[in-house]
């Protein structure tokens, strides 16, 4: 048998069908087909038998496809680790999309406490704990984590943040007394940035609420969606860090929207079974100092130093 057989396999017994796994491998069907048969006749069992909903994998099938998956998911970490071994002392980071905006200014400063760091950050939204459990990150930033049964995690809160909803001045909105019930809100656009609320996070349950009655709109950051707010093309649950001055000087307004503002928390996870990486250690534990703070609040500012070496992936 060869690992490419296995992995069609094991996309065969999670699509639970020949023609779904061909289109997810971009190859025809027969050469899906061909590379089952390879494995029914080195294995010496049927692995599955047909449906009229698809497939039923026998109890080879099933002890196949667990193996199968396990295969995979090391050949991706051994990708990773490769890919890993060719940035000096890289760091591989896990954050939330919500999370991932605000860190450059941070991962910066922890850089330049640690010379030489190259720091690989992905931006991901679900199963961010199997990532961990699977050691395919050192660490991740953003929600509170639940561990995998049987798996461990140490979590640290490193930020507690605050959001209202803001929109532009020239906004319907702007100057409604309050407070206004969520369904007030209807018909009007909802501007988040590209992955919306965090899953099972504050601003998700707040937004439950709202089913049906916002708009929403996805712009390519939180940054241009508040761009977006100051010219009256929507409304955001913004950090209240990031609009304090815009709303001091009048280019966005808050609503007095019932539930908000609305508190949440972000950590800093690493596994909990003794292989965490010295320096997943070292940037859990300079996320709770103050100089860390300072760069998750301000503004990032201009300069002409070098940035750390980091690499953006989009994960899921």
């Amino acid at each position: 048998m060869t690992f490419t057989q296995l992995a069609t396999f094991a996309l065969v017994a999670e699509l639970g069908s020949l023609r779904a796994a061909a289109d997810a491998l971009g190859v025809s069907e027969p050469a899906v087909s061909a590379a089952v048969a390879a494995l029914r006749t080195d294995l010496g069992d049927a692995l599955f038998i047909r449906s009229g909903s698809g497939i039923v994998l026998t109890a080879g099938g099933r002890a196949l496809a667990g193996h199968a998956r396990e295969l995979v998911r090391l050949a991706d970490r051994t990708r990773r680790d490769v890919h890993r071994a060719s940035v000096a002392a890289g760091l591989r980071v896990l954050a939330s999309a919500a999370c991932a905006e605000h860190l450059p200014a941070l991962l910066t400063a922890f850089a330049e406490r640690v010379p030489g760091t190259g720091i690989d950050l992905s931006i991901g939204q679900t199963d961010m704990a199997a990532a961990l459990n699977d050691e395919l990150y050192d660490i991740a930033l953003g929600p509170w984590l639940r561990p995998l049964p049987g798996g461990r995690l140490e979590s640290v809160p490193f930020l507690r943040y605050r959001r209202v909803v803001v929109v532009g001045p020239r906004h319907p909105l702007a100057g409604t007394p309050g407070p206004l019930a969520v369904g007030a809100l209807s018909g009007h656009r909802w501007l988040t940035g590209p992955d919306g609320p965090e899953p099972a996070g504050p601003e998700a349950r707040w937004l439950e609420g709202a089913r049906g009655t916002l708009e929403p709109l996805r712009l390519g950051s939180e940054a241009e969606a508040l761009d977006a707010a100051r010219s009256g093309r929507g409304m955001v649950l913004a950090l209240v860090h990031l609009v304090a001055e815009d709303l001091h000087r009048g280019t966005l307004v808050r609503l007095p929207v019932a539930g908000t503002p609305v508190d949440g928390m972000w950590w800093a996870t690493i596994s909990g079974h003794g292989r965490a990486v010295a320096t997943a250690r070292a940037l859990q534990r300079f996320l709770t100092t103050p100089d860390a703070t300072t760069a998750l609040l301000a503004r990032p500012p201009r300069s002409n130093r070098p940035a750390p070496t980091v690499r953006v992936e989009l994960w899921s």
